[in-house]
């Protein structure tokens, strides 16, 4: 982590390495502060007594120090007031910066004479603010977000350099069974016998696009098996995880399943590319968080999956009937080509003919 500095000669750390280790200590900060919180409030008062809307306050009002409520709920409004302001000013510049591109409606670039506002972004996003379903709205774009990050990472340490020559790519296509060698009966059982053999025994010791592909469709039906499993969990948690319940058959092998597909993954190579920091215990650290993720929001009500579905459709519908034909971007992505045939002509213009 330490390089040695050229003008004053000490060894000095580097910041693109240092940055992963802050990460990773802010965050094992904010684990222990959430955590000690967490064991406190059990402490304090039985599990089966903690009010789910209202945990802190009800919990200091069941012990001996009653004052303390007033200063734990005063917190708790800053901590929702600062997460709204910090919403509402995050926004609004994104609104107008989309709308100044074209994605949205030009109306909404709309800016204040006098006071230099962005009036028409801030009063798009006031109006579709709501207080409770931003706060659960926030939460399943947060675990969403979180979910795709992890399953980048699964995916893309596993897929091969984009360095590599094609030729690679033609050995390895050509390196296919013959159909000469073996009767025509017999090919479907041996490209089945290869398909399965690739899966447990990889030919490569590097990354090939068919072991890419093969860890992208496995981490795929990962994602499809976590969210079955979720949602047989919640319902078997709200009945209290009776021993005898019809669930327990059907989650073992949803486990057995995931678990045979994660070695499947883990038997394919890696990207031996040295990078300043790598995830660490593949491919089980991303689908613990992959899961985690998803058991959190497939706790959420249906009614925030509503709203959720809702405004995605709206944005499906407003992206693909509108912006996409308005976007800047895109417009300026297919004039490079006759642009550049005009500078071609006029630099290969002689200096007589002008």
């Amino acid at each position: 982590m330490a390089t040695v500095c050229p003008i004053w000669g000490v060894e000095a750390i580097n910041p693109r390495r240092s940055i992963p280790w802050s990460i990773m200590i802010t965050i094992f900060i904010c684990f222990l502060a959430y955590s000690g919180v967490s064991a406190a409030l059990t402490l304090m008062v039985p599990y089966h007594q903690i009010q789910p809307h209202d945990p802190l306050p009800q919990a200091i009002l069941h012990s001996w120090w009653l004052p303390a409520r007033y200063f734990v709920a005063i917190g708790t409004l800053c901590a929702l007031i600062s997460r709204l302001y910090s919403s509402m000013f995050r926004t609004p510049p994104l609104i107008y910066t989309m709308a100044e591109d074209g994605l949205l409606f030009r109306v909404l670039t709309r800016i204040h004479v006098r006071t230099g506002t962005r009036v028409m972004a801030i009063m798009a996003h006031g109006v579709t603010l709501h207080v409770h379903n931003l706060v659960d709205l926030v939460s399943v774009g947060t675990l969403l977000v979180y979910s795709l990050v992890a399953f980048s990472i699964l995916v893309l340490r596993y897929q091969p350099d984009q360095n590599l020559s094609k030729n690679e790519n033609t050995e390895e296509e050509i390196e296919m069974p013959v159909p000469d060698e073996h009767p025509l009966d017999s090919e479907p059982e041996a490209r089945n016998s290869n398909i399965l053999k690739s899966l447990w025994f990889p030919i490569s010791t590097i990354p090939t696009r068919k072991s890419g592909q093969i860890v992208y469709g496995c981490a795929s039906l990962l994602v499809l098996l976590m969210i079955i499993l979720s949602l047989i969990l919640v319902q078997w948690s709200s009945q209290g995880f009776s021993g005898d319940s019809k669930y327990t058959p059907v989650a073992v092998l949803l486990l057995l399943l995931i678990i045979g597909v994660m070695v499947i993954i883990w038997r394919q190579p890696q990207n031996p590319i040295p990078l300043y920091f790598k995830v660490p215990a593949l491919p089980v650290f991303p689908l613990v968080s992959i899961f985690v993720n998803i058991y959190l929001m497939m706790q959420i009500t249906s009614g925030t999956w509503a709203i959720f579905a809702i405004w995605n459709v709206i944005g499906f519908l407003v992206y693909f009937g509108y912006g996409i034909r308005h976007s800047l971007e895109e417009n300026d992505e297919q004039q490079p080509p006759a642009s550049t045939s005009q500078t071609l002509d006029k630099n290969t213009r002689s200096p007589e003919s002008s």
